[in-house]
């Protein structure tokens, strides 16, 4: 039979689209595939066409929980980090509409990219989701590498039409046969060609139960896109839309969370990372600075003093290393949560504005959890909290005594107290109760990490009082530097009521700020006498009075001792209260004054 008539033959619907994506798989990853000239072009090939493990083109990209994609082999390679029991998190039912097994234990790798623990799915790296931009851009790169593409009906001449239907490259004359068929008549046919300026391969995703088939339809119930023959059998009874009627929704969702949570975290990690590397730098031009001066303060002595200055000098290249250890460090988790955010937001960003319908809805899953995962539980410093402490604490003090050296007094010393506001301790009874009218006096103490005192003053100490109930009501505190390292707080309430008092340092709380401060009514004095009775104290005067309920007979308006009402004890005669040091409840009340023949007088029981 010659090639006319085997073209002849070729019916375009014998090969399925899933075996024309294998066939065209297996020319792009085959041994003869990676020809001489693809590997001299390796330099050109897109990087997002390549995986970063085997730095070859994808072969199957599955992607993992932290939307990092790799081959499926380059995954099942990995050594498991850890092993842990059954997974039984999974509640929906499978493609095949069978329920879910949950004997089989959850293996967690390491992601060769970013190095976090993944879990990989029961059935391993072939229940991940498959990458399909990735293999969009293994396409486009293989028809960008090679000049020519062979028919996939013929395998004679070369492709220079593509079906976006079909997805099959044609020849001239296969495609002229392509479109003579009725099923086929009305396909889209593109120039290969135009395919590589486009730079960009939109290709269906098929059902890989039904390979013939495009998912096109969304199941709600088991939150996964289906074809049409799975709808109609698997998921009959369940809410399936089509995609592109629901892609706004679910695509929304991921759009909400990069715009809304994902990029400000953005900006302030960046902001962070760079706030770190200037002081890194702020640290290194402290030291040098400091060193100078140590030097200079040096060359005027002798051998001794000389000495004692390499130990200074040793001492702060120990606190040049320590603090550049503790910045090292931040600038470290500073950089993973950046690099993990960031990847989180590319990757999305990308799925929403190259990926197709069915691409967006097969990625949502995993993109999904990892997103609303780094909301959740990334790493968010505030700028604020980041190298809060700029290398000020270190200080040279030419003028305190150091000891001897070889026998000769030298003096300087390298101060390293650095101020720790979980150490800071408040010191008075006046940060917790106060009086109407009467000064509060309490004491802040600045202390190191070891809890000493740091011995200086020139903080930035911000005291406020404010009251709970009133927002505008506020009383002016004064804060008084004692130059050795505590401050002296005072303040005068004009009303009662609760209180907050913050006491800050350098615009932080200390460890127990806002204090809860209660102010007291001022207590009002007594107008009378504290006595026995006012027959005692009066000296006999019928007229006088009491506050309390006693009554005397014999035209006595007061109480006395054994009469009725008498309290049995001492108490006050302007409001009947049995307690000396108390405030007057007999409000309005005041006492009769007595005759000069009666003065009161304070009688013993």
């Amino acid at each position: 039979m010659s090639q006319t008539e085997q073209k002849e033959n070729l019916d375009p619907q014998s090969y399925s689209p899933q075996e024309q994506k294998e066939s065209l798989d297996s020319k792009s990853h085959s041994p003869q595939g990676q020809s001489d000239s693809n590997q001299k072009c390796l330099t050109e090939v897109n990087p997002k066409a390549v995986c970063r493990v085997c730095k070859r083109l994808y072969r199957d990209p599955k992607i993992l929980p932290c939307l990092h994609s790799f081959c499926a082999d380059c995954i099942r390679q990995l050594n498991p980090f850890s092993v842990s029991g059954p997974n039984v998190k999974q509640t929906s039912l499978s493609k095949d509409g069978q329920p879910p097994t949950v004997d089989q234990k959850v293996t967690t790798v390491l992601c060769p990219d970013c190095d976090t623990e993944v879990d990989l799915p029961p059935s391993g790296a072939d229940g991940l989701t498959t990458d399909h931009l990735a293999l969009d851009e293994v396409f486009l790169q293989t028809l960008l590498t090679h000049n020519s593409v062979r028919c996939d009906l013929c395998s004679d001449g070369d492709a220079e039409l593509r079906c976006e239907v079909c997805c099959v490259n044609l020849c001239e004359f296969c495609s002229q046969a392509h479109r003579r068929q009725r099923r086929t008549s009305a396909h889209t046919v593109q120039s290969v060609q135009e395919l590589k300026a486009q730079g960009r391969l939109s290709r269906p995703v098929l059902c890989s139960l039904h390979p013939a088939q495009e998912l096109r339809l969304f199941c709600e119930s088991c939150d996964q896109p289906v074809c049409l023959e799975c709808a109609a059998t698997f998921h009959r009874e369940h809410d399936c839309s089509a995609a592109r009627d629901i892609i706004h929704h679910h695509g929304g969702r991921i759009r909400d969370l990069v715009v809304g949570r994902l990029q400000p975290r953005l900006q302030r990690l960046e902001e962070s990372l760079m706030k770190v590397e200037i002081t890194q730098d702020a640290l290194q031009a402290r030291m040098e600075a400091t060193a100078e001066d140590v030097r200079a303060f040096a060359r005027g002595y002798a051998a001794s003093v000389e000495t004692h200055c390499l130990s200074l000098l040793r001492r702060l290249e120990e606190l040049r290393v320590q603090r550049r250890n503790q910045l090292h460090l931040q600038k470290v988790q500073l950089q993973q949560a950046l690099s993990d955010t960031r990847g989180g937001v590319r990757f999305a960003e990308r799925l929403l504005a190259c990926g197709s319908d069915a691409e967006i809805l097969n990625a949502k899953g995993v993109t999904l959890a990892r997103l609303t995962s780094l909301v959740e539980s990334g790493y968010d410093p505030s700028p604020a909290t980041v190298a809060p402490d700029d290398s000020s604490s270190i200080h040279f003090l030419p003028g305190e005594g150091a000891g001897e050296v070889d026998g000769y007094p030298v003096v300087g010393v390298i101060q390293t107290q650095t101020l720790d506001l979980s150490r800071c301790t408040i010191e008075g009874e006046g940060v917790q109760v106060g009086m109407q009218g009467q000064p509060g006096h309490f004491t802040l103490v600045c202390r190191d990490s070891a809890g000493q005192p740091l011995g200086r003053g020139g903080e930035n100490v911000l005291v406020s009082i404010i009251n709970k109930d009133k927002k505008n009501c506020m009383v002016e505190a004064t804060v008084f530097d004692n130059s050795d390292g505590s401050f002296s707080v005072s303040y005068t309430p004009a009303e009662p009521g609760s209180y907050s008092v913050w006491v800050c340092v350098k615009a932080q709380h200390v460890k127990g700020s806002p204090f809860p401060l209660t102010v007291t009514r001022r207590l009002r004095r007594h107008a009378g006498t504290f006595h026995c009775c006012t027959f005692c104290s009066s000296g006999g005067a019928k007229d006088a009075r009491c506050g309390c309920p006693g009554t005397m007979p014999g035209g006595f308006q007061g109480c006395g001792h054994g009469h009725k009402g008498h309290p049995g004890q001492p108490h006050w005669s302007c409001c009947g209260s049995t307690q000396e040091q108390s405030e007057c409840r007999a409000p309005g009340h005041r006492p009769v004054t007595p005759t000069a023949r009666g003065q009161l007088r304070t009688v013993e029981l």
